[in-house]
C-alpha cells in the first residue's frame, strides 16, 4: 500500500535531515558513527535538493531513482555497524538498524510513481 505522496515524502526527506543533524547529540553517539550520521545527512539533503518532486530545488535525479537510492540506503544502514567496525557500540549499532529499518518502511508505503509537478 503506497500511501506516502511525493509532496508528503519530501516533507519527511527534510525532516529526516533535521533529526539527522541533531541525532549524534540527541543520542550521545561520537567517534566515526556521529561523524557517518552527520554525512548521511549532507547526503540526504543533497539527494532532497536534486530530486524530482515537488520539493526538490534542481530536479536533476528522477523520483524513481530517489526511492532506489532509498532502497539501497536502508539495507546498506543495517549493516554499517559490521563494515565500519562499531557494532559493539549499543547505542550506535542500533540506531543504525532502526533507522534503516525505519527508511525502508518508509521506502515501502511511498508511491514513486505519483505525481511529483506542482
Amino acid at each position: 500500500m503506497k500511501i506516502i505522496t511525493p509532496f508528503v515524502h519530501g516533507v519527511i526527506d527534510y525532516c529526516v535531515v533535521l533529526f539527522l543533524l541533531v541525532s549524534p547529540s540527541l543520542f550521545s553517539i561520537t567517534g566515526l558513527p556521529g561523524m557517518l550520521i552527520y554525512a548521511l545527512s549532507a547526503i540526504h539533503f543533497i539527494l532532497s535538493i536534486t530530486s524530482g518532486f515537488k520539493l526538490g530545488i534542481f530536479k536533476l535525479i528522477p523520483f524513481k531513482i530517489h526511492g532506489i537510492i532509498e532502497l539501497l540506503v536502508s539495507l546498506i544502514l543495517v549493516v554499517m555497524p559490521w563494515i565500519f567496525g562499531f557494532a559493539q557500540v549499543e547505542v550506535a549499532r542500533n540506531f543504525y538498524i532502526i533507522f534503516g529499518a525505519i527508511v525502508f518502511l518508509t521506502w515501502l508505503i511511498t508511491d514513486y510513481k505519483g505525481k511529483t509537478s506542482a
